[in-house]
C-alpha cells in the first residue's frame, strides 16, 4: 500500500472523527435557528389564522390557533368590500412603488458611479456629507418637504399636494443608503474594464450604461427590492400628502378600514393584511437568488 493511500485513509478518518465531535453542536445550532424562525413567523401564522376565522372567534378566550370553522370567503369579502376598494388601493400603491423603484435605482446608481469612478476635488467631503443625511429621519424634513411641494404647486399649472406625485418624485433625487450601497459595489469592479472602454472611445455615460449597469444587476436588485418594500408599506407619506380617498394607498386604506364605524372587523382586516403582504413575499422569492448574491458581494473587494 502506498504512502499516499495511507495518508488519504488517515485524512478521511480524521474528518469522520471531527464530524462526530461537532455533530451535537450542529444540532444545537439547528434547533436554535428553528426556534428563532418560529418566533419570527408566529405573528404571520397568527395573522393567517385570524383571517380565516369568524368575527366572534377572533376574540375568543383562550385564543385558538386553528380556525374552526375556516372561512376562506373572508378574502373575497375583502376584495369586494365597498368600504375598502382594494383594487383601487392596489393600483395607487403600485404606481407609487414602481415609480419609486425606477427613480431610486437610476438616480442612486448614477450618483454612486460618480463617487466610485470619477475623481474630482471634494469627492470624499461630498460623500461624507451625503452619508450624514442618513441620520436625518423623515419626520424632521416632513414639514419642509410639504412646504416645498406646496410652493411648487402654487406656481405650477397643476398642484402637487393631494396627488401621488410627492410620494414618488423625491425618489428621482437618490437615496443616501442606496448610493452608499451601490458605490461600495462599483468599487469592487475592475478599473481595467473602464480604462479599456475609454481607450475604445467610450464616454463616461457609455461606460456606466453598457458596462457598469449590466455587471451591477445583483446590487441593483437589492436596491429595487428595498425601495419597493419601503414604498409598498409606507404609511406616513400618504398620510401627510393625500386627502382624497381615491388617492389612498394600501397602508392608508387599511388604517381607514380599521377605524370605521368605531369597531374593527379583525378577521377582514387580517385577510386584507395577508393580501397586502403576499406580493412582497412573492417578489422576494422570485428575486431571492439575485438578492442574496447582491448582499453577499456588495462591499467586498
Amino acid at each position: 500500500m502506498s504512502v499516499n493511500t495511507l495518508n488519504g485513509n488517515g485524512n478521511k478518518r480524521i474528518a469522520r472523527q471531527t464530524r462526530r465531535r461537532h455533530r451535537p453542536e450542529r444540532w444545537l445550532v439547528f434547533v436554535a435557528l428553528v426556534i428563532i424562525c418560529t418566533g419570527f413567523a408566529l405573528p404571520f401564522i397568527w395573522m393567517i389564522s385570524t383571517s380565516l376565522k369568524t368575527l366572534d372567534k377572533t376574540m375568543s378566550m383562550p385564543p385558538q390557533l386553528l380556525p374552526s370553522p375556516a372561512i376562506p370567503g373572508n378574502y373575497l369579502t375583502v376584495l369586494n368590500h365597498p368600504k375598502l376598494n382594494f383594487p383601487l388601493l392596489t393600483r395607487n400603491t403600485l404606481i407609487v412603488a414602481v415609480l419609486s423603484v425606477v427613480g431610486t435605482t437610476l438616480s442612486s446608481a448614477l450618483v454612486a458611479y460618480g463617487f466610485a469612478r470619477i475623481r474630482f476635488k471634494g469627492n470624499s467631503a461630498l460623500f461624507g456629507l451625503m452619508l450624514a443625511t442618513m441620520m436625518i429621519p423623515f419626520p424632521v424634513i416632513m414639514v419642509p418637504l410639504f412646504a416645498v411641494f406646496r410652493f411648487i404647486g402654487e406656481h405650477a399649472a397643476m398642484p402637487l399636494l393631494g396627488t401621488l406625485t410627492p410620494l414618488w418624485l423625491p425618489a428621482f433625487f437618490g437615496s443616501a443608503f442606496n448610493i452608499f450601497l451601490l458605490r461600495q459595489f462599483f468599487m469592487t469592479l475592475p478599473l481595467e474594464l473602464s480604462e479599456a472602454a475609454q481607450i475604445d472611445g467610450c464616454s463616461e455615460i457609455g461606460i456606466f450604461w453598457r458596462i457598469i449597469i449590466p455587471l451591477a444587476r445583483p446590487a441593483l436588485s437589492v436596491v429595487a427590492l428595498f425601495t419597493f418594500m419601503g414604498a409598498w408599506n409606507d404609511f406616513l407619506g400618504p398620510l401627510v400628502y393625500i386627502q382624497d380617498p381615491s388617492q389612498y394607498t394600501l397602508a392608508l386604506g387599511l388604517q381607514t378600514f380599521q377605524s370605521q364605524h368605531g369597531g374593527t372587523e379583525w378577521n377582514l382586516l387580517m385577510a386584507a393584511s395577508v393580501l397586502v403582504i403576499i406580493p412582497v413575499i412573492i417578489l422576494f422569492f422570485l428575486a431571492q437568488k439575485t438578492f442574496i448574491q447582491g448582499i453577499a458581494t456588495t462591499g467586498m473587494k
